[in-house]
């Protein structure tokens, strides 16, 4: 449920952003000071940092860890299950330097704002972080300003449920699927739905209806807004009009990522655009779900047959803060969470998306997660959401400009006007 995962705290972001403003870029190479330099060879006890271990997948792996290091032992400090909680969580502490939150879990989404304040230990020359084998995208999420500051762990995409048992063949575009919505209304249900309240979901959806189009909503320099532009109106207009066509429910407006599932697993959508973690659901044979073994999963809906949606990425990496006095063991501790046992186990235990691209084509996973290939199509297309340090601002403008432009309340063409001047004032 990688958007629970991921909402950022709205409600700090005009201090957050205050303070980005008055260092800028050039924080990654000041805000840490001297810190980024110290303690590169320190060894001993570490702590780790990272949201409620709900699949309690993160315990028997530090228990391996610390029988296997018994001078370097690590410390699982476990945080809330909200994001927004793990995300002020984690501000207050770089703040105060605290050398005890030696390794830390980022959202995709927030890495760029730590590195930009300085927080994150660049992870290059004596710290250097090994990524071969691992899916580019979730490297380039864990990527800042060219360089890695964080090691990716887990990852996540968006994908196509569709009822096999009444569209035997997925679409492959927009426009197959949205021609295909004649079967839903002679089935008595609705055609499409993803995420379309006013929360971090419709930020994915929304970027994922314009960076499929072809359409940016940031630069590749993390600060100047693109939004404003054909592409961008071509793909959101795919929202509106078929919202008020029809073709996507007027309920759609308040969907998160439960309420559009649920909607599926009841059997009153054609076309669901969720998280891998429906899958298991929607499988369910004991009767709670009503579409078992009648539906099927593809990548999203791309413009042209031959090439796919791009999926916002979703997942999380591994930090190592600056302020830590041991980042010699924070570094093994990172590769050994981040290894391919590791990532197997996450899979298994917790349905986690690996970073590896091996774990994808092992047969024994296939067997048991039959959306895997098509899941690592989508986060190989996938596309990141706004790379910058001002995102809980990003977000919020991304949100309240797309919702009002579905709603009617806005044009597609003044939604994007506004939406670009909120996140050029976010930026400076």
């Amino acid at each position: 449920m990688t958007i629970k995962k991921t909402i950022v705290g709205l409600a700090i972001a005009a201090s957050t952003l205050l303070a980005l403003t008055a260092c800028g870029s050039s924080a990654a190479s000041s805000g840490g000071g001297n810190a980024a330099t110290a303690n590169l060879d320190g060894v001993g006890p570490i702590t780790y940092v990272q949201g409620k271990d709900n699949s309690n997948t993160v315990r028997p792996l530090i228990d391996q860890w610390n029988q296997q290091h018994p001078d370097q032992q690590v410390t699982f400090k476990e945080q809330s299950d909200q994001a927004d909680q793990q995300h002020d969580d984690l501000v207050q502490h770089f703040q105060a330097k605290d050398a005890d939150y030696d390794v830390v879990s980022v959202d995709v989404v927030w890495t760029a704002e730590f590195a930009a304040k300085g927080w994150l230990q660049p992870l290059k020359d004596q710290v250097a972080f090994d990524t071969t084998g691992m899916l580019d995208p979730t490297v380039k999420a864990a990527t800042y300003n060219n360089t890695l500051y964080a090691a990716p762990t887990t990852s996540d995409a968006g994908l196509l449920y569709y009822r096999s048992d009444l569209v035997p063949t997925p679409p492959t575009t927009w426009d197959e699927m949205i021609a295909d919505c004649p079967i839903a209304q002679a089935n008595g249900m609705d055609c499409y739905a993803g995420q379309f309240a006013q929360y971090e979901g419709l930020t994915v959806n929304t970027a994922e209806a314009i960076n499929t189009a072809g359409g940016q909503i940031i630069g590749p320099d993390g600060k100047t807004p693109t939004v404003d532009s054909p592409e961008a109106a071509k793909g959101l207009h795919q929202l509106v009009d078929n919202y008020a066509n029809g073709k996507i429910p007027k309920e759609a407006i308040t969907f998160q990522e439960e309420q559009s599932r649920q909607a599926f697993q009841d059997g009153k959508l054609l076309f669901l655009r969720n998280w891998p973690y429906v899958y298991n659901l929607a499988s369910a044979a004991d009767g709670s779900s009503k579409v078992n073994g009648k539906f099927g999963v593809a990548p999203l809906p791309g413009l042209t047959p031959d090439k796919p949606g791009a999926s916002s990425l979703g997942g999380h990496s591994m930090g190592m803060s600056v302020y830590s006095d041991h980042k010699k063991t924070a570094l093994a501790f990172m590769q050994f969470m981040t290894g391919e046992q590791a990532q197997q186990s996450n899979l298994t235990k917790g349905s986690l998306a690996p970073t590896l691209a091996s774990l994808y084509s092992d047969p024994g996973n296939v067997a048991q997660f039959p959306y895997l290939p098509v899941l690592q199509v989508s986060i190989e297309n996938a596309v990141p959401r706004p790379v910058t340090p001002f995102y809980p601002a990003v977000t919020k403008a991304i949100q309240q400009n797309a919702y009002e432009a579905i709603q009617g309340t806005k044009t597609v063409e003044q939604a994007l006007t506004d939406m670009q001047a909120a996140i050029q004032a976010a930026s400076g």
